[in-house]
């Protein structure tokens, strides 16, 4: 990058005083620069490289999602990314508060489109040209980051509870997205673990058996998994968000289920992504948290 492509540069860069020293090393670009009385080394990667990578660790290309759904780079910036940031939804306050945060990079579940077409107008036009403006690439993960092995937002949350993957169910496009769990622990001890780890509460729904074996997760919404549990030995299931009528199913069916919150269940994908970018590029990454409580 030459000095005439300063203007062309990332939020970081363009808000620094002067420019001293350019050079490049190994496919990424680095700004020796001076804000004020301090010197700040600005890193920049090729965005290309950071979305070919993306596409790749959540296999964007073999995993269909909802109609209208988009996986992949949604909002292109000008081309290089100094910072990474994760967010669980895409949308006009965590975009400003990721541009605050100097985030040029930004890593969704639910991205900004979903049933096309979408005109540009209203507060649409105003996400859009506040990205553009403020040079933030927007890049969504919706399903491959639900039910990927290692990263996916079950994966994860079954990790923390310490439970043991066992298999997967829910199958959507000939991929499953939800996964089963072993479980070596009482019904009782599940609830102390899931208070520990969601903070702002979780709805519990108790008329199954008080030592599952097997427990089913599914991040999200779980409204499409309900009925089917019992088919895969189960009657526990740890969901995101449920409807009023399947406290009516639980009692009449003898499940268990646990509601801990859409947000809350669907932070961890995105975060486990955007750090392995972090990581592997070599860049500072940030949560952009936004508080929601649904």
């Amino acid at each position: 990058m030459s000095l005439t492509s300063y203007q062309t540069a990332p939020p970081c860069c363009k808000r620094l005083k002067s420019i001293d020293i350019i050079f490049e090393c190994n496919e990424k670009t680095f700004f020796l620069a001076h804000e004020f009385t301090k010197s700040t080394l600005c890193t920049m990667v090729d965005l290309q490289e950071i979305r070919k990578f993306c596409d790749h660790r959540v296999s964007a290309e073999d995993i269909k999602d909802f109609p209208g759904a988009w996986n992949g780079l949604q909002i292109e910036n000008s081309g290089t990314v100094s910072k990474i940031g994760a967010s669980v939804d895409a949308g006009l306050i965590p975009y400003s508060v990721a541009i605050d945060k100097n985030i040029d990079f930004l890593v969704c579940h639910h991205g900004m489109f979903w049933n096309p077409p979408i005109p540009f107008t209203g507060t649409n036009f105003n996400k859009i040209k506040l990205c553009i403006d403020s040079n933030l690439a927007v890049y969504s993960s919706h399903l491959p980051l639900d039910c990927h092995p290692e990263i996916g937002n079950n994966a994860i949350l079954a990790n923390k509870l310490e439970l043991k993957a066992c298999g997967t169910f829910l199958p959507y496009e000939g991929v499953d997205i939800g996964l089963l769990a072993t479980a070596s622990y009482s019904r009782n001890e599940l609830c102390l673990r899931l208070n520990d780890l969601f903070n702002a509460g979780y709805h519990r729904i108790e008329y199954g058996v008080p030592n599952p074996e097997k427990i089913a997760i599914l991040t999200g919404s779980g409204q499409s998994a309900v009925q089917k549990i019992l088919e895969q030995g189960t009657d526990t299931l740890i969901t995101g968000e449920l409807k009023q009528h399947h406290f009516n199913l639980a009692q009449e069916m003898k499940l268990n289920l646990y509601a801990c919150g859409h947000y809350a269940t669907e932070r961890f994908g995105v975060s486990a992504l955007a750090q392995e970018i972090s990581q592997k590029f070599d860049l500072p990454y940030e949560f952009v948290e936004t508080s929601c409580t649904l």
